[in-house]
């Protein structure tokens, strides 16, 4: 028997017996480049903005391996359209890898839905990303310690131990996980983390040529991104779900899913 089904099939045992997640882990943080108590990266977006190009999910692509024609993304962007009746349309065709060239709203297989400019309110733009959340369900609920949170707060994948099972994927309330078309092992945004703790930016916030994304470390009160965060308006995504996320959204509208 192979080791990934040996470690799969024992998964689906301890997930239904009563054993604490922490004596199934495997990999020590502590034991990471990043084991700094100063640091905690978080990420900023500014909606204001964005303008739908999609250079940032292109440079994300080509940076982690995710073929440019897969339908999976780590990271994307949705595109909102609010009508006077006070629908709500939103759509992320392709992740919006080559940006919005159409005003037709992207409807999956049922097609498009084209709205008459005359009963826009209001459009806008939203980058999505892994959350990086300070209570991360996907590293409570992997049975083998595939996924796990650094001391520096970035939640991270380790291929050799990912058994494919999909519980993490499952569990994160964002939908930012994925299985990788080539590696069949979960797979999500991670900050460029090899980018980062070398003191370089994401590669999404590199390409973008509008300033919307930003990362900082939340434990130096001198970062632009943390003063930002702690002097302006921000919001974070689905709050109601307590895992505290990382990432913060100036101009993030209530009707964003």
């Amino acid at each position: 028997m192979k080791r990934r089904d040996f470690l799969r099939q024992t998964a689906i045992a301890v997930a239904g017996a009563a054993i604490p997640l922490s004596a199934l882990e495997i990999i020590d943080p502590r034991e990471l480049l990043a084991a700094r108590p100063d640091l905690r990266w978080i990420f900023l977006v500014d909606t204001y903005k964005c303008v739908g190009c999609g250079m940032c999910v292109q440079a994300c692509k080509k940076e982690n391996e995710i073929p440019l024609e897969a339908n999976v993304t780590r990271t994307w962007v949705e595109r909102y359209v609010i009508t006077s009746d006070g629908q709500v349309h939103a759509d992320s065709p392709k992740g919006a890898l080559n940006g919005f060239t159409t005003q037709k709203i992207d409807l999956n297989a049922a097609g498009e839905r084209k709205i008459d400019e005359g009963q826009i309110e209001q459009g806008f733009f939203v980058p999505k990303l892994c959350n990086q959340c300070e209570n991360p369900p996907c590293v409570q609920v992997c049975p083998v310690g595939a996924t796990y949170k650094t001391p520096d707060g970035i939640v991270l994948v380790d291929r050799k131990w990912c058994i494919g099972c999909g519980y993490c994927i499952m569990g994160c309330p964002y939908g930012v996980r994925f299985f990788h078309p080539e590696y069949h092992v979960a797979e999500k945004c991670n900050f460029c983390y090899h980018r980062i703790h070398k003191g370089m930016q994401t590669a999404c916030a590199f390409a973008c040529p509008f300033g919307a994304r930003e990362i900082g470390n939340l434990k130096d009160p001198n970062d632009p991104v943390t003063h930002t965060v702690m002097t302006q308006r921000v919001g974070v995504l689905k709050d109601e779900f307590g895992t505290k996320p990382q990432v913060f959204y100036i101009g993030l509208n209530k009707e964003v899913r």
